[in-house]
Parts: C-alpha cells; structure tokens; sequence
C-alpha cells in the first residue's frame, strides 16, 4: 500500500466547505489537484491532512483558522483616496484588483465599499478567519 509522505508529489481530489455548507473550492468535474507534500505550495493543514493517506482513501478533514489561512487583519482593510484609483479603473464593491505591496510585490485586494472620496481595499486573503472543511480522495502518490 503506497501512503503519502513529505517529498511525494500527490494528486487528489477535493471539495471544501465553510461550516454553513457552502462550497468554496471543489476539483469536481476538472483534473486532481497535484503538489508535493512540504512543498509550500497549499495551506500547512491540507498539507498534514493529505500526509499520511494511503492512494484510493477518502477522508473529511476539518481545518483550523491557524492551519489555514489565519485570522482576519484589520489592519490589511485600507482607505484609498479615489485620486490615487488609475483612470481607467471603475471600481465596483466585490471587485479584485492589484496593487503593489510594501516590498515591490503585487497585492491582490478586494474592494469592499466606496465612498464619494475613498475606497475600501481589503487585502485578507478571502478564507481568512474560516475554519475550512475538505473532503480529501488520494489518487496518485509519486
């Protein structure tokens, strides 16, 4: 029996849920989702969930706020002078737009409400806060 371990590269299969139910993310209907164990490349509790899971296993996983995307930051939800909004941008509540970070990075934030002289950018990642549910299928482990 092959059973994921740190290093592997996996495929698997998934739906999340928030705890009301609704689906946020699900690889129903497209090809399973592939990355390597410890990679850095999805949330350190999907990371745990799948290691360890024999191929052809089935599990539900409930992930914790800090082994997923972390508690909200206020402190990421910023003011913007709609001067300083590109011409040719019309922003819209619920909209993502980029903008450059700190360090020179770009910064995907949501803009969450405008005002005659501002607009609201948050720059939480979008599950930030939740606890996310997974229903986990392992296909392939390499």
């Amino acid at each position: 029996m092959t059973v994921a371990v740190q290093g592997n590269t996996v495929k698997i299969h998934y739906t999340g849920t928030l705890d009301n139910g609704s689906v946020f993310d699900t690889s129903e209907g497209r090809e399973p989702l592939e990355f390597t164990l410890g990679g850095g490349q999805v949330i350190a509790g999907f990371d745990e969930a799948v290691t360890g899971m024999a191929v052809g296993e089935k599990k539900s996983v409930k992930i914790p706020v800090d082994k997923a995307y972390g508690p909200r930051n206020e402190e990421l939800v910023i003011a913007a002078p709609k001067e300083h909004v590109p011409a040719d941008i019309n922003p819209e509540v619920g909209q993502k737009l980029q903008m450059g970070g700190p360090n020179g990075e770009m910064v995907v934030v949501t803009v969450v409400e405008i005002t005659d002289s501002h607009i609201m950018l948050d720059a939480n990642p979008p599950l930030a806060g939740e606890d996310l549910n997974f229903d986990i299928e392992l296909v392939t482990v390499a």
